[in-house]
């Protein structure tokens, strides 16, 4: 259940509005987490991160960041799906927490802010609690989350999902891989299975700072995002089965070919989207494996992924209700079957008012300017809002705000500027 947000007369955040944090330090910070699963890159020929969930990789990243939160003087605990809950005591510590999160977690070509920014901008939200002497009220605890990509193991905000309810522990932890190895194994592998209990206590409220992931920012020169929300997303996973044949010597009529079925979904999926039909929809297919994949062979079977985006909820039903009717369509005409999977299904979310007044009064504060946005990307943020009030701050990305590509890049300057705000927003809930 939500607690009431209850603000602090301006005079008792007197005392931290001159405090900003130390830009050169997080950005050492996220430099030297980004060398952790780092790889050149053939497309762009820069050094990327690929550090999956639960990876060696993601694990040696891990324990790199909570070697700083012991350091900073933080306690450390880890829940049953692996989430890592780092706390910094308050003056009355029996109070629920403020909490700030985000993931480690990458996808297989990915930047280093992505995540990152808001684990590591907690952390130095910490350490400068701590250079000026400052005691909040309220604990403040500092969250990573598990396999927030779902790029591994094939859901999104899994740890986020089970940390707040709406995934249960032991679906979670039977997941597995494209090798099937569950989350469960690699969570015993590593040492991670914790024994803090899921769904979590729920923390007095919770902020994220985060890089856009979009380029509405960086092109109209605003320093700051105020987001109003997190997008529905829904993912889908398609099997289609048909049969293989000779490209020479079998006639059209007698084909079932998977790899026609495969194009007809994605340019319905395209003709959906352009069709405003279903408000905001954004379709793509991002995967595509096809068998046996040879020039001379009609496809016989194709693996392909659906990641449906869009911001109304009603919308979003209607769009997946014609797919489905769209491919029984696709198999009457074509001969070939086909069985989908909804792997990831989140809701959009609107955060509270109070939370996205606080961040823009905490930008305004600081001299910064912003702009109301919605999150096109899922977050964290958007799961354990079913928990407490949650709100989430953004900062620009340059090159059109790409993201999941190693070009992915926000300056030294737009970090600390989010974490300066995310540092006035977390002590005014805080106190």
């Amino acid at each position: 259940m939500s607690h009431p947000i209850v603000f602090p007369s301006a005079e008792s955040q007197s005392s931290v509005s001159h405090i900003r944090v130390d830009q050169d330090r997080l950005w050492n910070a996220l430099q030297e987490l980004g060398e952790l699963g780092a790889y050149r890159d053939e497309e762009t020929g820069l050094h990327g991160v690929r550090r999956l969930a639960l990876t060696d990789q993601d694990m040696e990243g891990r324990r790199l960041v909570m070697g700083w939160m012991q350091e900073a003087g933080l306690s450390l605990r880890v829940d049953q799906i692996g989430n890592v809950y780092a706390r910094r005591a308050g003056a009355q510590d029996v109070l629920p927490p403020v909490m700030i999160g985000s993931h480690i977690d990458s996808v297989g070509t990915a930047g280093k802010f992505d995540g990152c920014l808001g684990v590591l901008g907690g952390l130095e939200v910490i350490r400068t609690l701590n250079d000026h002497g400052v005691i909040t009220r309220r604990p403040i605890e500092v969250a990573i989350f598990t396999e927030e990509e779902g790029v591994r193991f094939g859901t999104d905000m899994l740890g986020s999902a089970v940390a707040a309810g709406r995934l249960g522990l032991r679906e979670a932890l039977e997941t597995t891989d494209r090798d099937g190895v569950s989350v469960g194994a690699e969570l015993e592998h590593h040492g991670f299975a914790g024994e803090v209990q899921v769904p979590i206590t729920a923390p007095y409220a919770y902020l994220e700072c985060h890089i856009e992931q979009g380029p509405i920012l960086a092109a109209d020169n605003t320093r700051i995002g105020v987001v109003r929300g997190v997008q529905a997303i829904t993912w889908k996973e398609l099997q289609l089965t048909g049969r293989a044949a000779h490209a020479g010597a079998t006639p059209h009529s007698l084909r079932r070919n998977a790899g026609l079925a495969a194009a007809l979904v994605t340019v319905r999926l395209n003709e959906m989207v352009e069709s405003g039909e279903y408000g905001q929809m954004l379709a793509t297919v991002g995967r595509q494996d096809t068998y046996p994949n040879l020039i001379n062979i009609v496809p016989s079977n194709v693996l392909m992924t659906v990641d449906l985006r869009n911001p109304d909820a009603a919308a979003m039903e209607r769009a997946e209700a014609d797919l489905n009717t769209y491919l029984g369509d696709v198999e009457r005409l074509t001969g070939v079957s086909i069985t989908s999977r909804t792997t990831a299904k989140t809701p959009p979310v609107a955060f509270p008012v109070e939370m996205q007044d606080l961040v823009a009064k905490s930008a305004t504060n600081l001299g910064f300017s912003y702009a109301e946005i919605t999150s096109g990307a899922g977050h964290d943020a958007g799961e354990i809002a079913a928990l407490c009030p949650a709100g989430m701050i953004f900062v620009p990305g340059l090159y059109d705000g790409i993201s999941h590509n190693p070009r992915e890049y926000s300056t030294p300057e737009a970090c600390a500027d989010g974490i300066n705000v995310l540092l006035q927003a977390a002590v005014e809930l805080a106190n």
